[in-house]
């Protein structure tokens, strides 16, 4: 709205005008012009803080991550394996960090599956399961070569060096669901969430 208000002040013709109203319409044109300038100079440093683009989102100083293996202190260490399989393909498909090994990488990300619950949240008229909530929960802490915490989106609060996502997925058996297809729904739900909260703070 506003460049297409400055374009019609500053390449719009005037009507064609003779003598005194011709003098008095084209002073009045200047004037317009003048201001619009104005007004674009005003708004250009405003704009100068913006930035465009996906590769923006991230750090700049950061090009590789190593994901090592994510340790699970549940009762289903296979859950550990399939949530670095997938923090690693967010990353790669979502940010422009390339995932390299421990050696060659920029930074590290270490996650730590803390738990997994399963609960019932309602039942059938014979006791049996109708809807469950299956809960993943993790400790995550992202830092560069010199051990400096890289994640700017959440509060840390003082003395702890990492950060706790939790994420959750219904199962309905009636349905046709399983516990594996929950579980995957969780997994990549905090995959996601992970990943998000690498970008850099704006």
């Amino acid at each position: 709205m506003v460049v297409k208000q400055l374009n019609r002040l500053l390449y719009t013709r005037p009507r064609r005008l003779e003598g005194r109203d011709r003098l008095d319409t084209e002073k009045n044109r200047a004037i317009q012009r003048r201001s619009a300038i104005l007004l674009m100079l005003v708004c250009m440093p405003g704009c100068a803080g913006y930035r465009f683009g996906t590769r923006t989102l991230f750090r700049p100083d950061i090009r590789t991550v190593h994901v090592p293996i994510i340790r699970s202190e549940s009762f289903r260490p296979e859950m550990g394996v399939r949530l670095t399989e997938a923090v690693q393909k967010e990353i790669e498909d979502r940010t422009p960090y390339k995932i390299s090994d421990a050696s060659r990488a920029d930074s590290t990300l270490v996650c730590r599956i803390n738990f997994d619950t399963k609960r019932v949240l309602t039942e059938t008229n014979t006791d049996e399961p109708r809807d469950l909530r299956l809960t993943l929960a993790a400790e995550v802490n992202w830092t560069d070569r010199i051990g400096n915490v890289l994640m700017q989106n959440r509060f840390l609060p003082p003395g702890e060096t990492a950060f706790y996502f939790s994420e959750s997925a219904n199962m309905v058996p009636e349905g046709g669901q399983s516990i594996t297809t929950s579980q995957q729904r969780a997994i990549q739900r905090l995959a996601e969430h992970i990943v998000d909260q690498m970008e850099s703070r704006w």
